[in-house]
């Protein structure tokens, strides 16, 4: 697709029917982000988020994915003490929870990592500029690559990691001439995220595009719908139905067979008879004591 100029769509899912709707609707690129942990999970960022928590929700996406090309994020500590435990998890990933690649964080500093797992038969997606896992040491989520020497960094983390056999580059939070131009020297497709149209594909987190994330919306964020309002109506109508005792109806309820409720409604009706009888059996008794002299003392 980068060789014939073709635009490469991704997106973010964390779940099957997620991704099963992102997967029809066409999309080349489905990342099981960390982002799950801020989107999904109520992290205040990407570090809490664990390796079982990426591969309960990989799984969960892969059995949704038909044709997507699909990538899982891994998580901060997956990959950051020894290359063997990079290896280990990405590893895990593929075989345990069906990812097609992963995506880790770093620029020249993660060559070698790059290097042994491609070596080890997994596909990495590379990812620069803005990292979240570096949030704390950035001083927060930050453009990157506003400085010559900031841009020469990034300049060169991009052509170690593609050295290294990365598949793919994210580029995030850059200024979009850097991003462009990283683009135009790169071999490998570069997705882009807050770093302008002129990266080979682009990429943003689902719960952006509806409006169902409950931080303000970032300066590259662009919502198709408002997913938080449609979801909130539904809601308040249920409420109202179940409230009113207008939900559920007749046509919305299950019904006994014919043979069986005319057979209770008989049995129902004897009953009724039954009782009767046995109410004006007790009436008639008491009226008879009542009729009995009160004998004496």
């Amino acid at each position: 697709m980068k060789r014939s100029g073709q635009a490469i769509t991704a997106l973010t899912a964390y779940d099957y029917p997620t991704a099963r709707l992102v997967d029809q609707a066409g999309i080349d690129v489905i990342l099981v982000g960390d982002s799950v942990g801020m989107a999904v999970l109520g992290y205040d960022n990407t570090l809490p988020v664990t390796m079982d928590e990426m591969l309960h929700h990989t799984r969960a996406v892969a059995r949704g994915v038909q044709r997507a090309f699909l990538v899982a994020d891994m998580p901060y500590g997956s990959y950051h003490v020894t290359i063997a435990d990079g290896i280990r998890n990405a590893t895990r990933l593929l075989k345990e929870a069906g990812a097609h690649a992963v995506k880790i964080e770093g620029g020249q500093r993660r060559a070698a990592l790059v290097r042994r797992m491609t070596d080890a038969e997994i596909s990495v997606v590379a990812h620069i500029g803005l990292t979240p896992q570096s949030v704390h040491r950035m001083g927060g989520y930050r453009v990157q690559g506003r400085s010559n020497e900031a841009i020469d960094r990034l300049y060169a983390d991009a052509l170690a990691l593609e050295a290294a056999g990365a598949v793919a580059i994210v580029l995030e939070g850059i200024p979009r001439e850097v991003a462009a131009e990283i683009t135009a020297r790169s071999g490998v497709p570069t997705i882009g995220i807050g770093a302008g149209p002129g990266c080979d594909g682009q990429i943003l987190v689902f719960h952006d595009l509806f409006n169902l994330t409950f931080s303000p919306p970032t300066k590259f964020t662009r919502r198709y719908a408002d997913g938080a309002a449609f979801f909130a109506n539904a809601l308040e109508r249920y409420r109202d139905d179940v409230t009113a005792r207008t939900f559920p109806n007749d046509a919305e309820s299950y019904h006994l067979p014919r043979e069986v409720r005319e057979q209770r409604e008989a049995l129902q009706d004897r009953e009724t008879l039954e009782h009767r009888e046995a109410v004006q059996y007790c009436e008639a008794q008491q009226r008879l004591v009542e009729l009995e002299p009160i004998g004496k003392a």
